[in-house]
């Protein structure tokens, strides 16, 4: 059944509001403390890619489980697995605690693993050792996603500092350990704990505000289509000298058919593909640039609004590529290449049907006869809010009064593709999306970091957020 709250004769909350003042000293009095929980997380190098010790996300996990068991407030805190086609999941904590008197049920999510930290050569602070500097908190995961967790520490803290131990809003907490290798088990996840998850708010804190110092609901995200693609003219290689000039080596069809994939502006070249208008806010070609690291000389590609653009038009990137590096080339004609493909769908795009129209672009495009083969493909479909719930508009209330500046809608130009199965699962259910990143905390790359006053604001934020719905009633 879905909640609905009885109207209020409350005034809209503002900075100025004692349970805004309230709430705020609560998360400054730990806030030193909610610091140091972080900087344990990101000690621990929990990445749920094959190649990477298991182990360590199962330190990961009990290290989340044990900070969520030390609220006191939770019937229960678990670290479960999901099976699919027979291989176990990453670990996942699991709490709930049911909702009373009336009370709304917020199920709060976020996930402890990691991208792998790349060269270290190009970090300036090792990766896996906490570092605050210049206002920031730096380390692998420190943004994303575990500063996603300890902000649901601290509002729930916050909470329970206000309210007591013993509160009637109904929490329970999912705390994922694969979405970085692409949330392989979530679904059956949700699946089989589907009682313990249910709710009728869902806060996903796993994206942005537009700035430390302007709170963000993301609203919009593009959905991803990933095919892997080899590219063959020969059975085994052969001299470049003694052959070349006659027989094309798979690196020239490869290279052909991948420059295809965009126009003479940049624009990605796919036909069919859809777009979804997106009006620019205040971001200009050099907060771009500077954002981006853009270099001076290079000119940006595609075209409309930088916000269209970036969010709600579709974008190919090639992030793999299987040939000999530099320092291990040879006179060789190469007999097959492979590459990697990403490609970002609006809003309003099937994945599947974008993922025939890519194919059908590289089955036209390959030139000389090449022989194209498609290998393993990713999926994830886009998510467009409805910002019309109560939930959304307490949400906006809620981080516009502890930033001290109106929140804004977002769109981003990445993809969450689990949202799609929460959507699917709980279809009652109202979804923020929220975070703690900013256009500097350079989530997936070298010298990640958290802005900590932006962190500290959107644990006020989330905090107000749980106070007022443990005061609402249906």
């Amino acid at each position: 059944m879905t909640f609905t709250p009885k109207p209020s004769n409350e005034q809209a909350l503002n900075s100025d509001s004692p349970v805004v003042k309230t709430v705020r000293t609560s998360i400054e009095a730990e806030f030193s403390q909610r610091i140091a929980a972080l900087g344990q997380l990101v000690r621990i190098p929990g990445i749920a890619w094959d190649a990477f010790d298991p182990n360590d996300l199962a330190r990961s996990a009990e290290a989340v489980a044990e900070l969520f068991r030390q609220t006191g407030v939770f019937e229960t805190v678990e670290i479960k697995t999901a099976t699919v086609d027979g291989k176990p999941g990453a670990p996942a904590v699991l709490a709930s605690r049911p909702a009373k008197n009336g009370r709304p049920h917020v199920l709060l999510y976020a996930h402890h693993d990691v991208q792998p930290p790349g060269d270290d050569s190009v970090w300036e602070t090792p990766a896996f050792e906490p570092t605050t500097k210049d206002g920031r908190i730096y380390g692998r995961g420190a943004a994303d996603d575990k500063a996603g967790v300890v902000a649901h520490l601290a509002a729930i803290e916050a909470l329970k500092s206000i309210a007591g131990a013993d509160f009637d809003l109904g929490i329970s907490i999912f705390i994922e350990g694969e979405e970085e290798a692409g949330s392989r088990t979530f679904r059956a996840f949700l699946n089989e704990n589907k009682a313990k998850l249910a709710a009728d708010v869902i806060i996903v804190a796993d994206s942005m505000n537009w700035s430390p110092e302007i709170p963000a609901l993301t609203v919009s995200l593009r959905g991803l289509v990933s095919q892997e693609i080899t590219v063959r003219t020969m059975e085994h290689a052969v001299h470049s000298g003694m052959f070349g000039g006659a027989i094309p080596d798979a690196m020239i069809p490869m290279l052909r058919v991948l420059a295809s994939l965009h126009d003479e502006k940049g624009s990605v070249a796919v036909q069919g593909l859809k777009s979804y208008k997106f009006e620019d806010l205040p971001y200009t070609e050099a907060n771009l640039r500077a954002d981006s690291s853009l270099l001076p000389e290079v000119s940006q590609i595609g075209e409309g609004g930088i916000m269209e653009r970036i969010w709600g038009k579709p974008s190919i990137t090639v992030i793999g590529l299987d040939v000999p590096s530099v320092a291990m080339s040879s006179n060789t004609l190469l007999p097959q290449v492979s590459a990697k493909i990403s490609l970002r769908i609006a809003s309003g795009q099937d994945p599947d049907e974008a993922l025939e129209l890519l194919r059908a672009h590289l089955k036209a495009n390959i030139p000389f006869g090449a022989v194209l083969e498609f290998g393993p493909i990713e999926t994830g479909k886009p998510y467009m809010a409805d910002t019309s719930g109560w939930a959304s508009v307490l949400a906006k209330e809620t981080l516009s009064a502890a930033f001290g500046n109106p929140a804004i809608e977002i769109g981003i130009g990445g993809s969450i593709p689990f949202i799609a199965d929460l959507t699917e699962v709980f279809p009652d259910a109202q979804i923020l999306v929220t975070g703690v990143e900013d256009a500097d905390s350079r989530a997936h790359s070298p010298n990640e970091s958290v802005h900590l006053l932006g962190l500290k604001n959107a644990m006020v934020a989330e905090a107000l957020f749980l106070v007022a719905g443990n005061n609402l009633q249906g």
